[in-house]
């Protein structure tokens, strides 16, 4: 019972690591920051691809018949993910709108 919760604190932590990370990305962007916006995006990128394999995991462990028990806080860890991609996707598309915009650079006394 306590690797399941492991396993699911591991989940939202990574997402979450990865959400604030898209959301730093976004700033940086709005800041001019650009390199930093794209930084910040493989940092989200690192995040989620552990998250996604401990899920991975998870996922095939269901599928060679061991029970994988499904509980509130998996459901809350798997929203989390869920919505840290979505999240991280948006966060994507929306610093190469800034890049295409030609946001002004930032300086250091901005």
């Amino acid at each position: 019972m306590d690797e399941e919760y492991a396993i699911a604190f591991e989940l939202i932590s990574q997402a979450g690591d990865a959400r604030s990370s898209a959301m730093l990305a976004l700033r940086a962007a709005r800041q001019g920051d650009l390199p930093e916006a794209w930084r910040l995006l493989a940092a989200a990128e690192s995040s989620l691809g552990a998250a996604h394999q401990r899920q991975t995991e998870l996922v095939q462990s269901e599928a060679r018949g061991e029970r994988v028990p499904v509980n509130i806080i998996l459901v809350h860890a798997q929203d989390h993910l869920t919505s840290a991609m979505t999240v991280r996707d948006l966060a994507e598309e929306l610093v190469h709108v800034y890049e295409r915009l030609g946001v002004p650079v930032a300086t250091s006394a901005d």
